[in-house]
């Protein structure tokens, strides 16, 4: 099954306000989205999960397994003119948001680049939409903002400049988040603060 559309990542132009990203509405194909929506793994809570903390279907494991193939390293490394070939990657899933989601921050050094994948039904409500953002102080402050709508993929680099955030929102909010990073010593540490934050959060109601 096909899981990647490459003709619509390729077509997809690279933007440059407030910073350089890839927003494709339609990246994942309808079957491979149906089948990983099918198999999405179940999370009654907010926060960050590893996929190794996470049990789930095989629609949803060959959908992780093309986001971290070769072919998607190669086509979005060129689009962006970042080498990702060979770079380590981690994925961290969220079935939940909660109030004091979203503020505005930017993503680790030790990443290179940051996709964000959404997997909710078309998104109507006026909160969740992620922004990039121009500084690190207003949120309203804004050059693109992206519905969290089922299918929508949004790539940047982790540099200092890219800020962004959304606004409030509490409840559901499925987004699968895939970087690649610059060393495997940076995968593991992230590895161990994840595996211990997941455990801790079992006891969270």
């Amino acid at each position: 099954m096909s899981v990647i559309n490459f003709k619509a990542l390729e077509a997809a132009p690279l933007g440059h306000d407030p910073y350089d990203h890839v927003l494709v509405p339609g990246l994942i194909t309808k079957a491979a989205l149906d089948a990983a929506n099918a198999d999405f793994p179940e999370i009654g809570r907010a926060g960050s999960f590893p996929t190794g903390q996470l049990k789930y279907g095989p629609g949803f494991a060959a959908l992780i397994d093309a986001l971290e193939g070769p072919e998607l390293a190669a086509a979005l490394g060129a689009k962006m003119g970042i080498d990702l070939k060979g770079k380590p990657t981690m994925v961290t899933v969220r079935g939940q948001a909660k109030p004091t989601d979203g503020q505005i921050h930017t993503d680790s050094s030790g990443k290179l680049v940051t996709v964000l994948l959404y997997m909710n039904p078309a998104w109507e409500e006026p909160n969740g939409q992620l922004r990039l953002l121009r500084s690190p102080t207003d949120l309203d402050d804004y050059a693109v903002e992206v519905p969290p709508a089922e299918g929508t993929f949004l790539a940047f680099p982790c540099i200092e400049n890219a800020w962004h955030g959304h606004h409030p929102f509490d409840g559901e909010r499925r987004t699968i988040q895939l970087n690649w990073v610059n060393s495997r010593a940076y995968k593991t540490r992230e590895q161990v603060r994840h595996s211990i934050s997941a455990f801790f959060k079992k006891f969270k109601r």
